[in-house]
């Protein structure tokens, strides 16, 4: 049962999840309707909805006179979807609040209504796509990185296979002496496996640690490929690559290539002529190692790319991020666990929920436009933009550096602040009514809010993300 204070918390943090929806539904809700949201949350691993409380932040309790016979919606729901829910009737202000728990899917097994699996996408039900059925059928089955690459080969064939001298580079640790201690190691890290004096090396190690992936059959797509685009389209590639090697083995060297291949500036200065790169180096290498992370290893005959055209730097991967990419600053769940973990622990990439807001920081000290993340049916993409001013950028580059400075802002323990914002645009103190027209955009568009509604004086304000559960202190 959900309590009155349950129901408190979620109005105070306005954002919906996969977990939890809010519906005005005033005076009714379709059944029919309820039932499809019933079906995608199961789907999604269960959760709430809530009528009576509106659809858009600020969230305001309207109330319902839905379903005003709980029981009989319960046991009608029950009858048509062979599992149960429980309708709460809440009473908050004076006014019916009717919340509907729904219990998680069965492990491996989806549910459907009519023949239709469905799942949210946004504010819409949408069917779930063929590669997420798989993946709840395969529940129950060895994760992707606990499978078998290859199988049946010898302890000489493992070291030929895999680069193991680059683990313990990795690692900081002295390479053993023997064989067996190397192969021991590799054992107690799931990289290989071994029944009967023959091992078998997983998908795990063999990402991480191939001379060459190409020599395992079912890993060769998983690779990554760098474009190099002339102009700003893909009517002219000037050079493909794919790095055949294993994400720990190849990583730095990737990375350089990649900074290798993208414009850069001349700075003169004293006399001295330096080259100066577009993006920071330190934002590709978290972007790449977020992509080999965060990508969905099921969805098959897609690779990672990273495509370099004259005025932008794409990077993808395959698969739909699994927090909303607004909360990536802030927030992070790793969709291959022991993957993100080892590859933590080898250097390659940085603490768990830390490496998204570096890339912010670095694009705001080179005065960059802010990074875009765009999700489309199947896969994700980050992309980087080359120097341009205040003016040359549109309305959505102008609310997206707004709203991505104020979560790192609000993170780090610092203001946003119309003077904060300046500086992050290269503008002077005269300029500071352009700020004020762009911040009053992004609340407009509920992108930011006021630490402090209560606070009468703009000269002092400060703002934090729309999101921010309390006001922010200095």
């Amino acid at each position: 049962m959900v309590s009155l204070q349950q129901l408190k918390q979620w109005l105070e943090n306005p954002s919906e999840n996969e977990n939890l929806e809010f519906k005005e539904a005033r005076n009714q809700f379709k059944k029919k309707k309820l039932i499809e949201y019933c079906v995608a949350i199961a789907n999604e691993g269960g959760g709430h909805i809530v009528l009576g409380v509106s659809d858009t932040p600020p969230r305001r309790v309207v109330g319902t006179i839905a379903f005003l016979v709980p029981a009989q919606t319960a046991a009608q729901i029950h009858a048509i979807l062979h599992f149960r829910v429980t309708l709460t009737e809440l009473k908050y202000a004076d006014k019916r609040v009717l919340i509907v728990t729904i219990p998680s899917r069965p492990k491996g097994q989806p549910v459907h209504y009519e023949g239709r699996y469905l799942m949210r996408a946004r504010d819409s039900l949408v069917p779930m796509s063929p590669d997420r059925l798989q993946a709840i059928f395969a529940e129950g089955t060895p994760k992707f990185e606990e499978r078998i690459a290859v199988s049946g080969v010898s302890a000489q064939e493992v070291v030929q296979l895999l680069d193991t001298q680059s683990y313990f580079d990795l690692t900081s640790l002295p390479y053993p002496a023997h064989r067996d201690s190397v192969l021991e190691r590799f054992k107690r890290e799931n990289l290989i496996n071994e029944v009967n004096n023959e091992y078998s090396i997983t998908n795990l190690g063999a990402l991480l640690f191939a001379k060459n992936l190409d020599e395992f059959e079912n890993l060769s797509r998983k690779a990554v490929r760098v474009t190099v685009y002339g102009g700003v389209d893909k009517l002219i590639t000037k050079r493909d690559l794919i790095e055949s090697k294993g994400y720990a083995v190849g990583f730095e060297g990737l990375v350089g290539y990649i900074d290798g291949q993208l414009p850069s500036s001349q700075l003169i200065k004293e006399a001295l002529r330096r080259t100066i790169p577009v993006f920071p180096k330190i934002a590709i290498r978290e972007l790449v190692a977020n992509s080999l992370i965060h990508q969905d290893f099921e969805m098959q005959g897609n690779n990672i790319s990273v495509d370099i055209y004259d005025n932008r730097l794409e990077i993808s991967n395959p698969g739909l991020p699994c927090i909303k990419p607004d909360r990536f600053i802030d927030d992070c769940q790793s969709r291959n666990e022991k993957l993100a973990d080892l590859m933590r622990r080898l250097g390659i990439c940085e603490e768990k929920g830390s490496g998204f807001d570096k890339v912010i920081t670095h694009i705001e000290a080179y005065q960059l436009p802010p990074p875009d993340i765009r999700t489309g049916q199947v896969r994700t993409t980050v992309i980087l933009f080359a120097p341009k001013g205040l003016n040359e950028m549109d309305r959505g580059d102008k609310l997206r550096a707004c709203y991505q400075h104020c979560v790192l802002n609000y993170i780090t323990g610092r203001m946003t602040t119309n003077r904060t914002l300046r500086k992050r645009f290269g503008l002077n103190a005269r300029q500071s009514s352009v700020v004020s027209r762009l911040i009053g955009d992004a609340i407009d568009e509920e992108l930011i809010k006021l630490a402090d509604p209560t606070n009468p004086s703009r000269c002092y304000a400060h703002y934090v993300p729309y999101w921010a559960k309390s006001l922010f202190h200095s």
